[in-house]
């Protein structure tokens, strides 16, 4: 603050005002800047420059705005809670995992879409996101709805490595892709959707060597992140999708009932995967490769909501609950904080918060 000495101070409190100032610019720049506060304690000279994602609409930010598919949320009541009820493409009510993976993180707020146009270089040193809502281990789950694949998705990761080396030199970006995580989430859509809601693979499989193809694919997913450079990968199990309210509604009969058969697939799946990764880990050097549990918080969530803070298990916050979901999700319950899901499939971010936090705080050494 400046002042003509000559006329004297501009009040009798003048020598405070610097500081009152500084504090006040401090409590501000500190609120605005708490979103990317990390939660998360890292060991001493850790550190995670950036995490990178793939998958489907559990985590997708954005992707399939950007491409000729049917499976879009950029539109309300989607996003009601997210900054000011904007509509992102986020298949929540807000923020989903792969924006609160880097926020407990302290990397940044959200995590973009790798397809936005506006992206620059700053925004890819610190992670992208891949993920594509309604995308699959199984090819064909991905190739019905026309999303993208995984192989697409590696496309694209390898298209964004020689982004990172354009702009920061071949050193720094194999120091960033060695140094980040790398998180796929996909699954559900193959057991739900591909597998027991058509009948194009069940002529050909039964469950136990469909989740064998489901296995296979994400081991060979996992070894090519590997050879391109990555060398922490979480890989998420599938979670109880037999109680997600859709599956209840449709197979769970007149109770609605958890769907039975659909969480055995998954757990078999989950229980395949987690050999394999093991595997994975011990015969890829330098690897950390983890499998990250997402099937028993949330049957403990859907069984116990009241235990964490939540009154409605079986219906999603949108429309009645039992089936509706994008398109069909036309108005809202009052308050999302009550539900465990915002629609019929999709959770709240208050209820991917909570598993977010325990993943990490669970899982967060197995990376270092």
């Amino acid at each position: 603050m400046h002042y003509d000495a000559s006329i004297g101070p501009p009040c009798s409190d003048c020598n405070t005002l610097p500081i009152l100032f500084t504090w006040t610019f401090l409590i501000f720049f500190s609120i605005v800047n708490s979103h990317v506060r990390a939660a998360v304690k890292l060991p001493d000279n850790e550190t995670i420059p950036a995490v990178v994602f793939f998958g489907d609409s559990i985590v997708d930010t954005g992707n399939n705005n950007y491409i000729k598919t049917v499976v879009k949320v950029n539109y309300p009541p989607y996003g009601k809670d997210f900054m000011g009820g904007k509509p992102t493409g986020r298949f929540s009510d807000g923020k989903v995992p792969s924006d609160l993976f880097v926020e407990e993180l302290g990397i940044k707020g959200l995590l973009p879409p790798y397809l936005d146009p506006t992206l620059e270089i700053e925004d890819l040193i610190t992670g992208v996101n891949f993920a594509s809502g309604g995308a699959g281990y199984d090819p064909l789950t991905s190739e019905i709805v026309s999303v993208l694949s995984l192989s697409d998705q590696l496309e694209l990761f390898k298209e964004y490595i020689m982004k990172l080396k354009v702009g920061v030199g071949e050193e720094r970006t194999d120091s960033i892709l060695s140094k980040s995580l790398h998180i796929v989430v996909v699954g559900s859509n193959d057991i739900t959707n591909t597998y027991f809601s058509s009948p194009l693979r069940r002529s050909h499989y039964d469950v136990a060597s469909y989740t064998d193809l489901m296995v296979n694919s994400a081991s060979t997913f996992v070894q090519h992140l590997y050879g391109l450079g990555a060398r922490k990968i979480g890989v998420f199990g599938v979670p109880p999708i037999g109680c997600v309210p859709a599956q209840r509604t449709l197979a769970g009969g007149v109770q609605r009932n958890c769907v039975e058969n659909y969480n055995q697939a998954a757990q078999l799946f989950n229980y395949k995967l987690s050999a394999e990764l093991k595997s994975l880990n011990s015969n890829l050097p330098q690897a950390r490769v983890v499998y990250l549990d997402i099937y028993n918080l949330p049957l403990d969530l859907i069984y116990e909501p009241k235990k964490y803070g939540f009154e409605i298990a079986n219906k999603g916050c949108c429309g009645t609950g039992s089936v509706e979901v994008a398109y069909l999700c036309t108005y809202t319950c009052t308050n999302a904080s009550k539900y465990i899901f915002w629609d019929s499939f999709h959770l709240t971010e208050k209820a991917y918060r909570l598993l977010v936090h325990q993943i990490l705080e669970n899982h967060i050494y197995s990376f270092i």
